[in-house]
């Protein structure tokens, strides 16, 4: 997947004002970067949902995780868009249950809106994107020569996309996993903008493994054949490297024990994994299957050059960067904060959610989703997380009506970040 926008059809945030849950771009000018680097031309990536209030202080803003997007919900087409863009509108959203008409995230009651990464590749400025006229390379992705940009960045950039929308406050920003990172330093960047701060299986800065996780990941990318330094578009992409680096990451989604007891060591079906020498592929053990599987469904839809730059900004992440101690840095934030962490979660251990809330201005109690799942417990575990957020929002849990139907959205949900609900996923 070499180009920027992924869905099949989609205009400026002038055409078709009144469809919901549509990607858009707004155009935020020429922006600096942290390092002093001037980006030229910016777009952001975004869709809403529901209506701004005239006092423009009912939005809440959801920020994505590391590969995901800015479909949180389906949305509400208009009758003269085109087909393919109806039914991207259409579509099932990442997180569909807890966002949308009587949801937790109720878009009758709330402005919702989800924007995309600075450097991702779902409308957003990145690698994949254009160079402007008028500077050097233009016409041209900008390939190895975009450059790294941080998670301070990306708010900074989310912030003038949110000044051009008319939003005077957020009644919450909402994130988990890289999300939350981009929710915390919301919150000390702009702590007069945000009333409600939930942060969910994250933590205040990335730490010593998470570094190291990425780091091979990112190796992983560099060494494909393909990869010419950044620089493939047009020709072959490094497909077989993004797939590596999925396969790692995937793992460390994952618990331990769960992966034990889906897979143990089980044969992939019609597969044995006896005999053989290393210079030939055996047959693969089940487990095996599951993270081809994801690696494979991965390149279909992201760019290998915004998984560097999205990786390297979840790298840069340290709220207290420049800000003196953790505390120094949220001193300012006087916002309802909520702060949720997986038991499983062997990405962003549990230890680092306590962590920023005892060194919050007014410290607040950890909640913990029980789960078996790992990381991903965040996305799986719907009706504990549904529960969270609706007590930091201050409604009630709402009812599920269509069981069928909700098991299927959090299998979408799931998915999107390589986590199927189903025991096992054949290629």
């Amino acid at each position: 997947m070499t180009e920027n926008i992924v869905h099949a059809t989609y205009l400026s945030q002038l055409q078709y004002p009144s469809a919901q849950g549509y990607l858009r771009q707004m155009a935020i000018g020429d922006f600096t970067l942290e390092n002093g680097t001037v980006l030229p031309q910016v777009n952001i990536g975004y869709e809403t949902w529901g209506t701004l209030n005239e006092a423009g202080d009912n939005a809440i803003l959801i920020l994505h995780a590391l590969t995901g997007d800015t479909h949180v919900s389906r949305g509400i087409p208009t009758s003269d868009m085109p087909a393919p863009s109806i039914r991207a509108v259409e579509s099932d959203g990442w997180w569909e249950g807890i966002v949308g008409p009587g949801a937790v995230v109720d878009t009758t009651k709330y402005f919702v809106i989800a924007p995309n990464i600075l450097g991702g590749c779902y409308g957003s400025t990145g690698p994949a994107s254009i160079v402007p006229e008028g500077y050097p390379g233009a016409g041209k992705p900008w390939g190895s020569r975009f450059p790294y940009v941080t998670i301070r960045d990306s708010v900074r950039a989310e912030a003038e996309l949110i000044a051009r929308l008319g939003i005077k406050s957020f009644h919450h920003v909402i994130g988990g996993s890289l999300g939350g990172a981009r929710a915390i330093e919301w919150a000390a960047t702009f702590p007069e903008l945000v009333r409600g701060c939930a942060v969910i299986a994250a933590g205040p800065a990335a730490t010593a493994e998470q570094i190291s996780w990425a780091h091979t990941q990112n190796l992983a990318i560099r060494a494909d054949a393909n990869f010419a330094s950044g620089d493939y578009y047009g020709g072959a992409a490094p497909t077989a490297g993004l797939a590596l680096a999925r396969r790692i990451a995937h793992t460390t989604y994952r618990s331990p024990a769960e992966l034990e007891h889906r897979f143990g060591r089980q044969a992939n079906r019609g597969e044995s994994t006896d005999g053989g020498s290393i210079g030939e592929n055996r047959g693969r053990y089940a487990v095996e299957s599951y993270l081809d599987h994801h690696g494979d469904k991965l390149v279909e839809r992201f760019d290998a050059n915004s998984y560097l730059a999205v990786n390297e900004a979840l790298i840069s992440h340290d709220v207290a960067r420049g800000r003196g101690s953790l505390s120094h840095a949220l001193a300012l934030s006087d916002c309802k904060w909520t702060i949720a962490a997986v038991s499983t979660d062997r990405l962003f251990f549990p230890h680092e959610s306590y962590r920023l809330a005892e060194a919050l201005p007014v410290p607040v109690k950890v909640d913990i989703i029980e789960s078996d799942h790992g990381h991903d417990g965040f996305l799986v575990e719907s009706r504990q997380l549904e529960a969270i957020l609706a007590k930091a929002l201050g409604v009630p849990v709402p009812e599920r009506e269509r069981a069928v139907d909700e098991e299927k959205s959090f299998q979408d949900i799931a998915a999107l970040f390589g986590s199927p609900l189903e025991t096992q996923k054949q290629n």
